[in-house]
């Protein structure tokens, strides 16, 4: 049963931006979330991370372009994806799991609770 619900996903050229939502059940508490994307053909790529007291970790390749945010209130996990280049062409992921964060999310294996995804495609 899936219980994460991505949203936001669409075109956009280089340079521009995209906010990805990640709806999760209200009824669930998740302390760990985080997000992920896979390129056609390539391996599933840990992007950001944040722990319920606000921890935040990203990746080299989005550091400073990319802002993780969560609102408990609406039961929502953000991605905020500035500056974006044809390279972040790929279909993006939420995830969560019930322990803390790891502060590498590349290395992060916890993560057992996945959405369906949503396409991300930027255009030169």
């Amino acid at each position: 049963q899936v219980q994460l619900v991505e949203s936001g996903g669409g075109s956009v050229q280089a340079g521009g931006s995209l906010k990805l939502s990640c709806k999760y059940p209200e009824s669930v508490s998740y302390y760990c979330m985080g997000w992920f994307r896979q390129i056609l053909g390539r391996e599933r790529e840990g992007l950001a991370s944040r722990d319920q007291d606000g921890t935040r970790n990203y990746a080299d390749s989005v550091k400073g372009r990319f802002t993780i945010s969560r609102d408990n209130a609406e039961n929502t996990l953000y991605l905020q994806m500035d500056s974006l280049k044809p390279e972040d062409t790929a279909r993006y992921y939420c995830a969560a799991h019930p322990f803390v964060c790891d502060s590498d999310i590349t290395r992060d294996t916890q993560f057992n609770t996945w959405g369906q995804g949503i396409q991300v495609t930027v255009s030169a």
